[in-house]
């Protein structure tokens, strides 16, 4: 996996974020730290678009969203903004990602959905889009949690097809899965004719994925964590990670933040990440990860370190679903 240092960001006060090129062959490299949009507990546009520009101007170029977040008109103002500003050139100076939500995860109305996401996003193109979960449920209906009884599965062929097509048509420039098992991705890499660049699962020192990432490495699939920090506050989150000792003893020893160095441990690893913080201050600590490295003992402690997953994906099970359980949904890679 190639790793190159891009050259967008001419804002003299920091450096630039390094980028993972796909082995596609896609000569946009994806920026290895990238900044999340999901608010949870949600918050008002017009906050996500300041958290946005204030992000653009710290010297982002990757941004996460999707249809279900609710972020993805306020990120595209907030583009359109940052180009009046002269924060930046062009949009193309950017990667954009967005993501399938369950009820469009049909391959009738994988095409719509993308579309409607330019729409949103006031754009002619992404730079990846994403099957969100692997699993469908009732079309027209976009709400988190979804109702138990609306769940079905996913036809994945004519779903992986579509989305094909949306690569094909130029409204994406790749296509990727997200909260997919070993399993799950080996039957998708069966039907693909593009096989998913990338694989969007939570990943950080408490839950580190080594099996998945082993098999993504050995297709070509780059992997990048949600959750980097075990996403502390959500519903779901675990503050395993901001509490470790393991962790705090190498922060202290190195002079940096527990985030810093979990930050630092998945960059290390090869994997894209993406934070999520509107504060400022910890969108600047984010960013000051790579000019420092994790020596081999510190990298041998937390590769020991007790692992847990803390996304459970339990509101994607369903006794009127294809996953009953969280073992079926996620293969038995729990």
């Amino acid at each position: 996996m190639a790793i190159s240092i891009s050259e967008s960001n001419k804002n003299p006060r920091i450096f630039s974020i390094p980028e993972i090129k796909f082995q596609s062959g896609c000569s946009r490299g994806m920026p290895v730290l990238g900044f999340g949009t999901a608010a949870d507990p949600p918050v008002d546009s017009e906050t996500t678009k300041e958290a946005v520009l204030r992000a653009i101007e710290l010297g982002y170029r990757h941004f996460d969203t999707a249809a279900l977040y609710y972020s993805e008109q306020p990120l595209g103002e907030a583009i359109i903004e940052a180009i009046k500003r002269g924060l930046i050139k062009n949009r193309e100076e950017l990667f954009i990602t967005s993501k399938l939500w369950c009820s469009d995860a049909h391959g009738d109305l994988v095409l719509p959905a993308i579309k409607k996401t330019l729409e949103n996003l006031k754009m002619d193109y992404i730079d990846l889009y994403l099957i969100h979960w692997p699993v469908s449920s009732k079309p027209g209906i976009y709400e988190y949690p979804i109702k138990k009884q609306d769940f079905l599965p996913m036809d994945f062929k004519s779903v992986w097809a579509a989305m094909e097509e949306c690569q094909n048509l130029g409204f994406t420039k790749s296509i990727g899965v997200s909260n997919f098992s070993c399993k799950k991705l080996e039957y998708v890499l069966a039907i693909a004719r593009i096989p998913p660049a990338i694989n969007q699962v939570e990943v950080n020192p408490c839950w580190q994925q080594k099996k998945l990432r082993e098999f993504c490495k050995a297709n070509g699939i780059i992997v990048t964590a949600y959750s980097p920090l075990g996403a502390v506050g959500t519903f779901y989150g675990t503050n395993r990670v901001m509490e470790s000792e393991v962790l705090k003893e190498i922060a202290q020893t190195k002079g940096k933040t527990v985030a810093q160095v979990s930050l630092r441990w998945a960059y290390e690893q090869g994997i894209g990440v993406v934070v999520k913080s509107f504060s400022k201050e910890r969108m600047e600590k984010n960013l000051e990860i790579f000019n420092w490295e994790l020596s081999e003992i510190d990298s041998k402690k937390i590769s020991e370190m007790p692992q847990g997953r803390a996304c459970l994906g339990k509101d994607y099970t369903s006794e009127y679903g294809p996953f009953k359980t969280i073992e079926q949904l996620w293969d038995g890679e729990i």
